[in-house]
């Protein structure tokens, strides 16, 4: 049978030669597909091999000139590399290509997935200046969607947004996710109780709530820490939590280094306002760690209430806080969360080559 020839575009960095755990994800898609990735790269790194073409990166407005140019760097591969589908990693990537498909008149489908709101580009993320472009941004995202081919959504949260456009999903499946440094056996949960943030620091994860609702909780479980792992644009709410109040705050960290941070903890703390697909949930869950976290996004997806999570009202601190101190306060509490957390972890524990099938299902 021959294969399908799709081209990936997305905004995603890659550094050439893949990690061993994209490279299992990409051979499994090799196995189904006749495929190119069209993404961003990584200075000084490798920039092109057989499968990839990677945009180099500006020391200034990388971004915006990505964005500008895309539409002529997909219609280039539109052209060289004649797909018969193009798997959008967002609305916003969809957009482009249809844009490019209109300039090459080629009869390409486009595949727009929905990993999360289209709407906190512009107004959770990075520089408050976005927020100028939330008007044409929310058009121009769902004119993507409406006149996407097909549509695969991640989480049923995203398909319920994809449906408030008039629009049913073709597919619902999340993303591959490389599992493999925390599916061993869990720990038991250390002595000192501690509280792990993993996240970009950035408006949508709340990074300022989870601040507010700290120094609230600290008094009152003097015994217990919390740890941020992260960089972003709100970086300087963690230092400010880490000169303050002694919070450590590590930048960046492997994903071994994720699962031994786990290991360490007694809860994952994720009081996003919004999340499309919450994997570090997962790769809680996995490590037997239950997850206080907002009412928000797909995060209620994943948590039940009481069972494998707390869940509080997104924007309330004082809410936050009390979940805090009511888990670091109660192993039995922390134990006994983490425990169903970890028989939760299941249904998300898919093989590449599971991913790879269902992609090229979803493509013919």
């Amino acid at each position: 049978m021959t294969k399908p020839r799709v081209l990936f575009v997305g905004r995603t960095r890659y550094r050439l030669p893949l990690s061993p755990s994209l490279a299992r994800k990409f051979d499994a898609l090799a196995d189904e597909l006749d495929f190119r990735v069209l993404a961003s790269g990584v200075a000084g790194a490798e920039g092109h091999d057989d499968r990839f073409v990677l945009v180099p990166p500006l020391q200034r407005l990388d971004g915006a000139a990505f964005w500008l140019a895309l539409p002529f760097r997909v219609a280039q591969q539109l052209r060289s590399f004649r797909p018969e589908a193009v798997v959008c990693q967002t609305a916003y990537e969809a957009a482009a290509t249809l844009l490019a498909r209109r300039i090459t008149g080629t009869r390409a489908r486009v595949v727009l997935e929905v990993h999360g709101d289209w709407r906190t580009a512009t107004r959770l993320y990075g520089s408050p200046a976005r927020r100028v472009l939330n008007r044409l941004a929310d058009r121009v995202a769902a004119a993507a969607v409406r006149r996407a081919d097909a549509v695969r959504t991640v989480s049923p949260f995203t398909a319920g947004l994809v449906r408030e456009l008039g629009v049913e999903p073709a597919a619902e499946f999340p993303a591959f996710m490389d599992l493999e440094p925390f599916t061993r056996p869990p720990e038991p949960l250390p002595e000192r109780p501690l509280a792990l943030f993993v996240g970009v620091l950035e408006a949508y994860k709340n990074i300022d709530g989870l601040a507010a609702a700290w120094r609230l909780a600290a008094p009152r479980v003097p015994q217990a820490a919390l740890r941020i792992v992260g960089k972003g644009a709100r970086a300087e709410i963690a230092a400010a939590l880490e000169r303050e109040l002694g919070v450590r705050w590590d930048r960046e960290l492997s994903g071994e280094e994720v699962a031994a941070a786990l290991d360490e903890a007694w809860v994952l703390v994720l009081p996003s306002r919004s999340e499309g697909m919450g994997r570090v949930i997962v790769e809680a869950f996995c490590r037997g760690r239950g997850v206080v976290g907002a009412r928000a996004g797909s995060i209620p997806d994943l948590v039940v209430d009481g069972r494998t999570g707390l869940l509080v009202e997104p924007g309330e601190p004082e809410a936050l806080a009390d979940a805090l101190v009511r888990v670091l306060s109660d192993r039995a509490l922390a134990e006994s969360l983490g425990a169903a957390a970890r028989e939760a972890a299941a249904p998300w524990l898919q093989a590449p080559e599971e991913y790879a099938r269902r992609m090229r299902e979803l493509v013919r």
